[in-house]
Protein backbone atom coordinates (compact mmCIF):
# COMPACT_ATOMS: atom_id res chain seq x y z
CA UNK A 1 0.00 0.00 0.00
CA UNK A 2 1.95 2.72 -1.07
CA UNK A 3 2.16 6.03 1.00
CA UNK A 4 -0.51 9.35 -0.64
CA UNK A 5 0.41 12.56 1.40
CA UNK A 6 -2.31 14.48 1.45
CA UNK A 7 -3.42 17.67 3.73
CA UNK A 8 -5.83 17.10 6.86
CA UNK A 9 -8.86 19.32 7.75
CA UNK A 10 -7.66 19.72 10.87
CA UNK A 11 -4.37 21.24 10.04
CA UNK A 12 -5.69 23.66 7.56
CA UNK A 13 -7.57 27.00 8.25
CA UNK A 14 -10.67 25.97 7.46
CA UNK A 15 -11.05 24.42 10.64
CA UNK A 16 -12.48 26.73 13.64
CA UNK A 17 -11.25 26.59 17.34
CA UNK A 18 -14.52 24.93 18.18
CA UNK A 19 -14.32 22.53 15.25
CA UNK A 20 -10.84 21.57 15.85
CA UNK A 21 -11.71 20.77 19.89
CA UNK A 22 -14.44 18.61 19.02
CA UNK A 23 -11.97 16.57 16.60
CA UNK A 24 -9.89 16.70 19.10
CA UNK A 25 -12.20 15.06 21.32
CA UNK A 26 -12.72 12.47 19.02
CA UNK A 27 -8.77 11.51 18.83
CA UNK A 28 -8.68 11.34 22.38
CA UNK A 29 -11.26 8.72 22.32
CA UNK A 30 -9.51 6.49 19.83
CA UNK A 31 -6.23 7.11 21.70
CA UNK A 32 -8.32 5.34 24.61
CA UNK A 33 -9.80 2.93 22.94
CA UNK A 34 -7.36 1.64 20.45
CA UNK A 35 -3.75 1.75 21.68
CA UNK A 36 -2.70 5.07 21.60
CA UNK A 37 -2.58 5.67 25.47
CA UNK A 38 -0.78 2.14 26.34
CA UNK A 39 1.69 2.99 23.23
CA UNK A 40 3.28 5.87 24.76
CA UNK A 41 2.73 4.32 28.41
CA UNK A 42 4.97 1.57 27.26
CA UNK A 43 7.77 3.73 25.92
CA UNK A 44 7.83 6.07 28.93
CA UNK A 45 8.50 2.88 31.07
CA UNK A 46 10.85 1.48 28.70
CA UNK A 47 12.77 5.24 28.80
CA UNK A 48 12.60 4.86 32.97
CA UNK A 49 14.17 1.19 33.39
CA UNK A 50 16.83 2.08 30.82
CA UNK A 51 17.77 5.56 32.65
CA UNK A 52 16.86 3.77 36.26
CA UNK A 53 14.80 6.46 36.96
CA UNK A 54 11.78 7.45 38.88
CA UNK A 55 11.28 10.87 38.05
CA UNK A 56 11.32 12.24 33.81
CA UNK A 57 10.11 15.70 32.03
CA UNK A 58 8.32 15.10 29.41
CA UNK A 59 7.59 17.19 26.15
CA UNK A 60 4.68 16.70 24.35
CA UNK A 61 4.99 17.88 20.99
CA UNK A 62 1.42 18.26 18.96
CA UNK A 63 0.22 17.90 22.45
CA UNK A 64 -3.27 18.79 21.30
CA UNK A 65 -5.50 18.74 24.36
CA UNK A 66 -2.49 16.73 26.51
CA UNK A 67 -4.89 14.01 27.49
CA UNK A 68 -2.28 11.13 26.14
CA UNK A 69 0.56 12.31 28.68
CA UNK A 70 -1.81 13.33 31.22
CA UNK A 71 -3.26 9.53 31.04
CA UNK A 72 0.34 7.98 30.97
CA UNK A 73 1.41 10.54 34.40
CA UNK A 74 -1.42 9.26 35.68
CA UNK A 75 -1.18 5.76 35.39
CA UNK A 76 2.94 5.53 35.74
CA UNK A 77 2.63 7.70 38.83
CA UNK A 78 0.60 4.58 40.41
CA UNK A 79 3.73 2.42 39.76
CA UNK A 80 5.96 5.32 41.41
CA UNK A 81 7.58 7.35 38.42
CA UNK A 82 6.84 10.91 38.49
CA UNK A 83 6.10 12.49 35.04
CA UNK A 84 6.80 16.51 34.81
CA UNK A 85 4.79 17.24 31.60
CA UNK A 86 4.99 20.52 29.35
CA UNK A 87 3.00 20.76 25.96
CA UNK A 88 3.61 22.30 23.15
CA UNK A 89 1.32 22.89 19.99
CA UNK A 90 1.25 25.09 16.71
CA UNK A 91 -1.80 26.24 17.12
CA UNK A 92 -3.84 28.35 21.03
CA UNK A 93 -6.80 26.44 19.73
CA UNK A 94 -5.64 22.95 19.69
CA UNK A 95 -4.06 23.66 23.79
CA UNK A 96 -6.52 22.72 25.90
CA UNK A 97 -7.89 26.20 28.27
CA UNK A 98 -10.57 24.79 30.90
CA UNK A 99 -9.84 20.34 30.74
CA UNK A 100 -9.51 17.84 28.06
CA UNK A 101 -12.98 15.80 28.43
CA UNK A 102 -14.88 14.51 31.40
CA UNK A 103 -12.63 13.93 34.76
CA UNK A 104 -9.31 15.53 32.87
CA UNK A 105 -7.67 18.21 34.01
CA UNK A 106 -4.53 19.69 32.46
CA UNK A 107 -1.94 21.06 35.05
CA UNK A 108 0.76 20.93 32.24
CA UNK A 109 2.68 24.09 30.71
CA UNK A 110 1.32 24.94 27.41
CA UNK A 111 3.60 26.41 24.90
CA UNK A 112 2.46 28.00 21.07
CA UNK A 113 5.36 27.28 18.94
CA UNK A 114 6.95 25.17 15.76
CA UNK A 115 7.78 21.59 16.20
CA UNK A 116 10.46 22.02 13.63
CA UNK A 117 12.11 24.77 15.72
CA UNK A 118 11.70 23.77 19.16
CA UNK A 119 12.30 27.02 21.53
CA UNK A 120 14.04 25.18 24.08
CA UNK A 121 17.69 24.86 24.70
CA UNK A 122 20.09 21.64 24.39
CA UNK A 123 18.82 18.91 26.72
CA UNK A 124 16.03 20.63 28.06
CA UNK A 125 13.90 17.45 28.75
CA UNK A 126 14.51 14.04 29.67
CA UNK A 127 12.00 12.93 26.74
CA UNK A 128 10.32 14.40 23.73
CA UNK A 129 7.19 12.71 22.64
CA UNK A 130 5.05 12.88 20.09
CA UNK A 131 1.74 11.12 19.47
CA UNK A 132 -0.45 10.50 16.07
CA UNK A 133 2.14 13.80 14.67
CA UNK A 134 4.61 11.81 12.40
CA UNK A 135 2.59 11.04 9.34
CA UNK A 136 1.66 14.87 9.24
CA UNK A 137 5.59 15.32 8.33
CA UNK A 138 7.31 14.12 4.61
CA UNK A 139 10.43 12.48 5.40
CA UNK A 140 12.46 15.54 5.56
CA UNK A 141 10.52 17.24 7.72
CA UNK A 142 10.39 13.96 10.20
CA UNK A 143 14.40 14.16 9.80
CA UNK A 144 14.52 17.54 11.04
CA UNK A 145 12.16 17.15 13.80
CA UNK A 146 13.90 13.89 14.91
CA UNK A 147 17.38 15.70 14.99
CA UNK A 148 15.05 18.71 16.84
CA UNK A 149 13.53 16.69 19.52
CA UNK A 150 17.34 14.19 20.03
CA UNK A 151 18.86 18.13 20.32
CA UNK A 152 15.99 19.22 23.42
CA UNK A 153 16.46 15.86 25.29
CA UNK A 154 18.60 14.40 27.18
CA UNK A 155 17.48 10.37 26.96
CA UNK A 156 15.13 9.76 24.02
CA UNK A 157 12.59 10.88 21.42
CA UNK A 158 9.56 8.73 21.18
CA UNK A 159 7.19 8.66 18.44
CA UNK A 160 3.71 7.22 18.56
CA UNK A 161 2.29 6.76 15.35
CA UNK A 162 -0.24 4.70 13.06
CA UNK A 163 0.98 1.55 10.28
CA UNK A 164 0.06 2.28 7.31
CA UNK A 165 -2.26 -1.30 6.22
CA UNK A 166 -5.06 -2.07 3.96
CA UNK A 167 -6.92 -3.47 6.93
CA UNK A 168 -6.38 -0.88 8.99
CA UNK A 169 -7.67 1.85 6.07
CA UNK A 170 -10.68 -0.52 5.89
CA UNK A 171 -10.96 0.05 9.97
CA UNK A 172 -10.81 3.93 9.23
CA UNK A 173 -13.47 3.79 6.58
CA UNK A 174 -16.14 1.76 8.56
CA UNK A 175 -15.11 4.21 11.97
CA UNK A 176 -17.97 6.33 11.40
CA UNK A 177 -20.19 5.33 13.57
CA UNK A 178 -17.87 5.70 16.46
CA UNK A 179 -16.53 9.03 15.60
CA UNK A 180 -19.33 10.49 14.91
CA UNK A 181 -17.64 13.47 13.52
CA UNK A 182 -16.93 13.84 9.84
CA UNK A 183 -13.82 16.12 9.95
CA UNK A 184 -12.31 13.58 12.45
CA UNK A 185 -13.45 10.95 10.55
CA UNK A 186 -11.78 12.16 6.81
CA UNK A 187 -8.78 13.26 8.93
CA UNK A 188 -8.61 9.73 10.39
CA UNK A 189 -8.90 8.17 6.44
CA UNK A 190 -6.26 10.15 5.67
CA UNK A 191 -4.52 9.71 8.29
CA UNK A 192 -4.21 6.06 7.48
CA UNK A 193 -2.96 6.60 3.92
CA UNK A 194 -0.65 9.35 4.87
CA UNK A 195 0.93 7.32 7.67
CA UNK A 196 4.57 5.28 7.44
CA UNK A 197 5.06 2.02 8.12
CA UNK A 198 7.79 0.58 10.95
CA UNK A 199 10.88 0.24 8.29
CA UNK A 200 10.24 3.63 6.24
CA UNK A 201 9.89 5.55 9.47
CA UNK A 202 13.33 3.37 10.82
CA UNK A 203 14.82 4.32 7.51
CA UNK A 204 14.19 7.99 7.37
CA UNK A 205 15.39 8.51 10.81
CA UNK A 206 18.48 6.74 9.75
CA UNK A 207 19.00 8.95 6.85
CA UNK A 208 18.66 11.97 8.96
CA UNK A 209 22.16 11.54 10.40
CA UNK A 210 25.41 10.88 7.90
CA UNK A 211 27.05 8.75 10.91
CA UNK A 212 26.49 7.74 14.20
CA UNK A 213 22.88 7.01 13.54
CA UNK A 214 21.41 6.69 16.82
CA UNK A 215 20.22 3.45 18.61
CA UNK A 216 16.55 2.57 18.10
CA UNK A 217 14.06 0.53 19.34
CA UNK A 218 10.41 -0.07 17.43
CA UNK A 219 7.32 -2.19 18.69
CA UNK A 220 4.03 -2.64 16.82
CA UNK A 221 0.92 -2.11 19.28
CA UNK A 222 -2.57 -2.46 19.68
CA UNK A 223 -4.87 -2.07 16.13
CA UNK A 224 -1.78 -0.62 14.12
CA UNK A 225 -0.07 1.19 16.53
CA UNK A 226 3.76 1.72 16.63
CA UNK A 227 6.27 2.67 18.77
CA UNK A 228 9.27 3.91 18.26
CA UNK A 229 12.31 5.34 20.27
CA UNK A 230 15.03 7.25 19.32
CA UNK A 231 17.59 6.79 21.93
CA UNK A 232 20.40 9.64 22.24
CA UNK A 233 22.66 7.73 23.87
CA UNK A 234 23.68 3.99 23.73
CA UNK A 235 23.02 2.51 27.09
Amino acid sequence: MQRVDAPEILDSDACSARQAQAVLKVIGRINRWFGGVATTQKMVERAAKASATKCLSLLEVAAGTGEVPEMVRRRIARRGIALDVTLLDRAQSHLAVNGAGKNHRVESRRVVADALALPFDDDAFDLVSCSLFAHHLDAQQLAIFVREGLRVCRRAVLVNDLIRHPLHLAFAYAGFPIMRNRIAWLDGVTSVRRAYGPEEIQQVVSSAFCENVPQMEISRNYLFRMGLIVWKNAF
